[in-house]
C-alpha cells in the first residue's frame, strides 16, 4: 500500500514499519533462524508478505492480521530469496542447496 515497510532480522523474526508513524507497528515472529529476505508482493487491495530463511523455509503471510498462509519446505539449505508472479499463481524460492523451485500458490 505504500505506507508499510518489512524488515528480516537475525533474531528470527520480520517487522513491519508503518511509514506514516515512523514505528515499528507489528513484530511476526517468522521463523527458527535468520530471516533472508522479505516483501510484500500483489496488489494494494489483494497482498501478501513473503519471507525467507536460514531455516531451509519460505512462508507466505496475510497482509491484514500477518497470519502464516503457507509454510514452503524442501529445499536441503538455507532459502535466500522467495518472489512470486504477479497473480500469486506461481512462487519461486532460490536456496544455498544450488537450486530454485518453483511452487503453485493453491
Amino acid at each position: 500500500d505504500g505506507y508499510h515497510l518489512g524488515t528480516g532480522s537475525e533474531d528470527h523474526s520480520c517487522k513491519i514499519w508503518d511509514l506514516r508513524q515512523h514505528k515499528c507497528i507489528y513484530t511476526i515472529p517468522a521463523h527458527n533462524n535468520t530471516v533472508t529476505f522479505c516483501k510484500f508482493a500483489g496488489t494494494p487491495t489483494n497482498s501478501t508478505f513473503l519471507t525467507a530463511s536460514y531455516d531451509h523455509t519460505a512462508k507466505i503471510w496475510s497482509h491484514k492480521g500477518w497470519m502464516p498462509l503457507k509454510s514452503l519446505s524442501g529445499h536441503d539449505n538455507k532459502v535466500m530469496c522467495i518472489d512470486c508472479s504477479w497473480e500469486k499463481k506461481y512462487i519461486v524460492t532460490i536456496s544455498y542447496d544450488r537450486t530454485f523451485k518453483l511452487w503453485t500458490n493453491k
